[in-house]
């Protein structure tokens, strides 16, 4: 079975496509995400990350925009086969005429350079969504990689979440401290997600969600979207089926309406077997289906969530 809609929360292909002298357009030898690929295995809405590594972060700007031009630059190139897209309408308007519906994300609030008129000017660029941390502190709050006594947002970030929703863009919480996550659910007016992360409760990551996470995300309409990095997947011999315990453990404790897909292609060093690429995606629609879920669930999961979440809050 095909599904019309497959969404991807998260890749790092910006910075493959910099770093490794890659085209979007040519299926490379390289790497997990290219537009042929993407074609091939029917992954028709992509977030593409402007990464902010923390070697960047006293210029981080400046490191965003170029990355910026980067996507722009690779969307003008392959015009015939993809997208900008701007809002919910756009993704439906792009996938109806057969291309990939491309969403440009930051990964790293530290781009903003503590300026509310510079998150302004990015969703003028065309920024939908932000990941307010990586994995440091920086002007928002402290990441998860501040260990267990990590703070929360600062009044910057409470500050931003609120003129994120003014502007209709998605929050991101992958990367976040939980005392931060916790502070995005008190200051925020619009559901938000996390793009790239897996469950706690069966892999002690600190990058995972704890359940009480997950439970908020379901209630208020909210995405995780699961990765496929191997050390999120499980402490041993991570594989699809322990991917797929991932699934079963949202859907039987808080429903499968919260569940997206976030792969962190050209993320990751090392990659899941069955899913080494993106041409490996229908695998995992496959692999649900074969697990009891309806189709109705399986399409939610495969971008039938996200969709809905980016109706919300993109419009």
């Amino acid at each position: 079975m095909t599904f019309n809609l497959m969404v991807d929360g998260h890749c790092d292909t910006l910075t493959a496509v910099e770093s490794q002298n890659r085209t979007l357009g040519k299926k490379s030898p390289r790497g997990q995400l290219d537009l042929p690929r993407m074609l091939a295995g029917g992954v028709n809405v992509q977030f593409f990350a402007a990464f902010i590594a923390p070697e960047y972060k006293d210029r981080a700007l400046k490191r965003c925009l170029q990355l910026i031009d980067t996507f722009h630059a690779e969307i003008t190139r392959n015009q015939n086969s993809v997208e900008l897209a701007l809002n919910s309408g756009d993704i439906c308007r792009i996938i109806s005429a057969g291309k990939i519906a491309a969403l440009l994300a930051i990964e790293g609030g530290e781009a903003l350079a503590g300026d509310l008129a510079v998150l302004r000017i990015y969703h003028r660029l065309g920024v939908r969504s932000i990941t307010l941390t990586w994995n440091g502190r920086n002007e928002l709050g402290d990441g998860v990689g501040e260990g267990p006594n990590a703070g929360g947002l600062s009044v910057f970030g409470r500050s931003v979440v609120r003129e994120m929703n003014r502007l209709g863009m998605l929050i991101d919480v992958a990367h976040l401290a939980e005392k931060g996550f916790w502070d995005v659910a008190e200051t925020s007016r619009q559901p938000f997600a996390a793009t790239h992360a897996n469950c706690r409760a069966l892999c002690d990551h600190p990058r995972n969600l704890t359940d009480g996470q997950i439970e908020h995300l379901a209630r208020t309409g909210g995405v995780i979207g699961l990765t496929f990095v191997p050390e999120f997947v499980a402490e041993e011999k991570p594989d699809l089926e322990s991917l797929l315990r991932h699934v079963d453990h949202i859907a039987s404790r808080f429903g499968p309406q919260c569940i997206g897909l976030g792969s962190d292609f050209d993320g990751m060093d090392t990659f899941l077997a069955d899913l080494r690429d993106v041409t490996c995606t229908p695998r995992l629609a496959e692999s649900l289906l074969k697990r009891g879920y309806s189709c109705s669930e399986v399409s939610g999961i495969m971008g039938g969530n996200w969709l809905r979440l980016l109706e919300r809050v993109i419009q």
